[in-house]
């Protein structure tokens, strides 16, 4: 090691010395990497006492959050999403990183519109399901974005990338980048949706009428359907397709929508996405109409 790095400083010095020589890249690393290792000679004790510093900083912050999560959630679960939401953004200002601030802006404001739907003192009964539609739209996004980042990274680390032609720090960077943006938008959508389902449980009220969704009162089933389908879809206590037929306003042109039925074990039929937003709103593993205990987990695996 210290042959190598007299042999750089002395090409260093010739270098000065007046032979002009273009250096490679190798060589201007080892020449940076001489000047680090003569900045921090001497250092040892120093840098351990650094080390040890950041480990108990560590392990004390980390029991400090834990039970700051536990003793006091909703504030800590405001300020980590403060944080998480306003940080990268002043970072991102700084730095120029305009890409970051499109994304964010358009997350912020589709965001804020949801918040408000959910915090208007009469709750429509439509707004759960656009609530679930949301956060469920960002849930399969982020999924999409951190398997393909870690596609992209597994794929430059197996050297895939010259295949194409592709230079590997561009395909490490994208992979990097899409990776960042599953996860951040993933969690920072998580922890918002938990704050809009709390508002919105306390003030959701339901109705029941024979053939209507008691929760956004919009039709189960067809007029046009007999009453041998709407029995059917009573007696197989678990899920099935219909077809609903409305008239638009706009042409009085027949539309057709695929709805998904779920009747529960109590009887009550409600849309997939109606009952999948009562779940995810009331986090109550009951019937919203007679609130008859139903295993709902059981019937929705997924969110």
């Amino acid at each position: 090691m210290e042959k190598g790095e007299e042999s750089v400083v002395r090409v260093h010095h010739d270098v000065g010395g007046g032979i002009k020589r273009v250096l490679s890249e190798q060589e201007e690393w080892q020449i940076e990497h001489a000047k680090l290792h003569e900045k921090h000679r001497g250092h040892e004790q120093m840098h351990l006492e650094m080390m040890l510093i950041l480990v108990v900083t560590l392990v004390v912050a980390q029991v400090f959050l834990v039970q700051w999560k536990k003793r006091h959630f909703k504030s800590y679960q405001l300020c980590t999403l403060l944080g998480m939401w306003l940080i990268p953004v002043y970072v991102c200002i700084t730095r120029s990183w305009y890409r970051f601030l499109v994304t964010w802006l358009v997350y912020t404001i589709c965001s804020t519109w949801i918040w408000r739907k959910s915090t208007e003192d009469h709750i429509h009964g439509s707004t759960p399901r656009l609530v679930y539609k949301w956060f469920l739209f960002l849930h399969k996004l982020s999924y999409v974005l951190g398997i393909a980042g870690y596609i992209v990274m597994v794929f430059t680390l197996m050297g895939l990338n010259h295949i194409f032609g592709l230079h590997s720090t561009s395909c490490m960077d994208a992979g990097i980048l899409l990776l960042f943006y599953g996860l951040y938008y993933g969690v920072l959508g998580r922890d918002f949706a938990h704050i809009c389902t709390d508002r919105m449980a306390c003030k959701i009220g339901v109705r029941f009428q024979y053939g209507v969704c008691a929760i956004c009162d919009n039709r189960l089933v067809a007029s046009n359907f007999d009453d041998k389908e709407e029995e059917e879809v009573e007696e197989e206590k678990t899920y099935s397709f219909t077809i609903v037929h409305y008239e638009t306003s706009f042409c009085q042109n027949t539309v057709s929508y695929v709805l998904t039925l779920f009747s529960l074990s109590c009887g009550h039929v409600f849309h997939e996405f109606c009952i999948r937003g009562w779940v995810v709103v009331g986090k109550l593993q009951t019937c919203p109409y007679c609130k008859e205990k139903v295993d709902l987990k059981r019937m929705f695996k997924n969110p």
